[in-house]
């Protein structure tokens, strides 16, 4: 039988056992190793996770440190989705902890009657991080909530006219005035235009929901979608807004932006295989991207000017390799 770890030139196995990083050997043991689970509440009482925590406030939320320039933009809800990520994807966190239920109200609470959380663009449809917040809460135990199913039927009836998303704003050109104005000051938020196509950084962060939850993931719209995604490895976004290819090799973990490790993740959970010719293609690439030490980087941009090796880089390249490793395992159990 195939092993993942055959796939490889380098066993990435030992630098993630030996990094010292209580959270990553837990992970590696439980995910890639497929030992019984230590229990997860040890990583609950971390010192980072009790950093984050001690930050939070009464409602749930994390509030946003410097001067808060816009009233119409939610700058709690930005830094509380940012927080949040840090504590189900690095730290496990589920509703049995009592942080996790202040934030999930919390973010709940930014949901409007439509479906969508809304508050990051003003008044403004933020497809993609309605996605991203949802697939967070669908981890986190909340998948049979009511608010979940009804942020799903909101992400259905908004797609573009090809079956997958884009932001809706950015299906309008706007003048730099006008888009500055509509996505900080209070607006009736703009309906888009479906017969532009999807924009696979947009229906990237949006199809995370769908993949995290066990029932959604089989439904036609999201293998749709995932086609649509994969069929964009490696090209340009439709949309100006972050739309270099390089985008797509620019990693970082907890997920945020789409990139090939985020998009891959999502689409394996809904079903691509290694009969995919895409996903051969982005195995490749993965295969001959990784590190003497079998790691992989956090960015292969050659827009980006090479940085310093700190601490928070290093440690992030471990967690980017956790889940490209995930990935792996997932196509060649």
């Amino acid at each position: 039988m195939c092993n993942w770890r055959t796939q490889l030139k380098f066993d990435p196995l030992q630098p993630l056992l030996r990094s010292g990083n209580i959270a990553i050997q837990h992970f590696v043991r439980q995910d890639l190793l497929g030992e019984d689970s230590d229990p997860i509440d040890p990583l609950w009482n971390l010192p980072e996770v009790r950093r984050i925590l001690g930050r939070q406030l009464a409602n749930g939320s994390w509030p946003r440190a410097g001067k808060l320039k816009h009233s119409a933009i939610n700058y709690n809800l930005i830094e509380t989705w940012r927080q949040f990520r840090f504590l189900v994807q690095q730290f496990g966190f589920t509703r049995k902890h009592p942080g996790t239920e202040r934030s999930a109200e919390y973010l709940f609470s930014c949901q409007t009657k439509q479906g969508d959380i809304r508050g990051m663009l003003a008044n403004q449809y933020a497809t993609y991080y309605t996605g991203a917040i949802m697939a967070l809460l669908i981890q986190a135990g909340y998948e049979n909530d009511p608010r979940i199913l009804r942020g799903f039927e909101w992400l259905l009836g908004i797609r573009q006219s090809d079956n997958a998303w884009s932001v809706p704003i950015i299906t309008h050109h706007f003048d730099r005035a006008t888009m500055y104005r509509l996505t900080s000051e209070y607006a009736e938020p703009v309906e888009p235009d479906r017969s532009k196509p999807f924009s696979h950084n947009a229906t990237g962060m949006v199809i995370r929901a769908f993949a995290a939850h066990p029932t959604y993931r089989r439904a036609e719209a999201a293998v749709i979608a995932a086609q649509l995604l994969k069929s964009r490895f490696f090209q340009q976004d439709s949309y100006t807004s972050y739309r270099s290819a390089d985008y797509w090799t620019r990693f970082q973990y907890p997920f945020w932006w789409n990139n090939l490790v985020a998009a891959l993740d999502s689409v394996t959970l809904i079903g691509a295989s290694m009969d995919d010719e895409q996903i051969e293609r982005a195995v490749l690439w993965l295969r001959n991207h990784q590190l003497g030490n079998g790691l992989w980087d956090t960015s292969y941009s050659s827009r980006q000017a090479p940085r310093q090796d700190t601490d928070k880089k290093k440690e992030m390249r471990l967690w980017v390799s956790l889940a490209v490793c995930r990935v792996l395992r997932r196509l060649f159990p």
